[in-house]
């Protein structure tokens, strides 16, 4: 399902607001100082800002962006949501170059910062295990760009590339990690954290792997350097070309749309591309759903690259 990008939401101020206070708040207005339910009314006049309320129980003012990554921004909340449908509907992703183009933003350090806001809401800080009884999770890593801790280039002459580790639920989510290493000791905690011990796994045949897969239900290997891709032993279909065809979409994204990532920002950029995986169209998620998550997702979050400024 396409969207309508003449939907008001996308172009009028009030229609946005409306948009994102029904995500918000479902059951009505929550004042963020007393935690009143649906007991506010919005503020009306001349100077009276978008999405403001005047609390009855606290008499405070707020508005639906208190305590989301959007909270003390400037940018018009339809350019919010335009910029967010624009991020969930672009499987590859969208340059903060374009974004300033398209919404017509004073500056490309505000459409950077802008985007990254929508990359903190498509996070999941909270994540449950993937997997389970009789599912298959596809573990993989690669690698991009390089390390910009100057010690660890001196050491051996080099720059390292940044080392990115993936695990798939067939048929179900993606959960990437920036990693520091290939060792069992670098991937072995991220893998058991987010792998249910019940479930199936396939790999490469690296090194690490075999102990790490003695952990599951099932461990089975593909023999990449014999260009072994797929083998079929009854009803196993042993392949690691779902978590392959991650990394392809990944790499594309980053290669050929954001072209330069510092190593600071790239978990950033793996929660963005695990996002729209997890909320992809074959699971059922169209467009407007995804859309819909991400804005569900500023909530509780504030990603801010100065210190707030402290109240008089």
């Amino acid at each position: 399902m396409s969207i309508d990008l003449t939907n008001p939401i996308f172009n009028d101020e009030a229609a946005a607001w409306a948009h994102f206070e029904a995500i918000r708040w479902p059951d009505g207005p929550v004042c963020p100082h007393c935690g009143a339910v649906g007991a506010a009314d919005k503020v009306i006049g001349a100077t009276a800002r978008p999405g403001l309320y005047r609390c009855h129980e606290c008499v405070k003012q707020f508005t639906a962006t208190i305590g989301t990554v959007y909270e003390s921004s400037h940018i018009p909340m339809h350019k919010w949501m335009l910029a967010t449908h624009l991020l969930c509907a672009s499987k590859k992703g969208v340059s903060a170059h374009q974004l300033m183009r398209t919404l017509g933003l004073g500056s490309y350090r505000t459409a950077w910062f802008m985007a990254h806001r929508v990359r903190e809401a498509m996070a999941d800080h909270d994540p449950t295990p993937i997997g389970g009884k009789d599912k298959t999770v596809e573990i993989d890593e690669t690698s991009m760009g390089k390390q910009e801790d100057a010690l660890k280039t001196i050491a051996k002459g080099y720059n390292f590339r940044n080392v990115v580790l993936t695990l798939v639920e067939r048929g179900g989510s993606a959960r990437s990690f920036h990693v520091d290493g290939t060792t069992i000791a670098e991937l072995k905690p991220a893998i058991l954290a987010n792998v249910e011990r019940e479930s199936a796994i396939m790999t490469d045949q690296a090194s690490w792997y075999p102990e790490i897969g003695a952990e599951f239900a099932s461990h089975d290997t593909v023999n990449h350097a014999k260009d072994e891709y797929v083998r079929r032993e009854g009803d196993n279909l042993i392949t690691t070309n779902t978590v392959e065809g991650f990394y392809s979409i990944f790499k594309r994204g980053m290669k050929g749309v954001y072209q330069h990532c510092k190593e600071r920002h790239l978990h950033r950029y793996l929660a963005e591309f695990d996002f729209r995986y997890t909320n992809r169209i074959a699971l059922g998620v169209d467009d407007t759903m995804r859309a819909t998550r991400a804005v569900k997702g500023v909530e509780g979050k504030r990603l801010t690259y100065h210190r707030p400024r402290q109240a008089a």
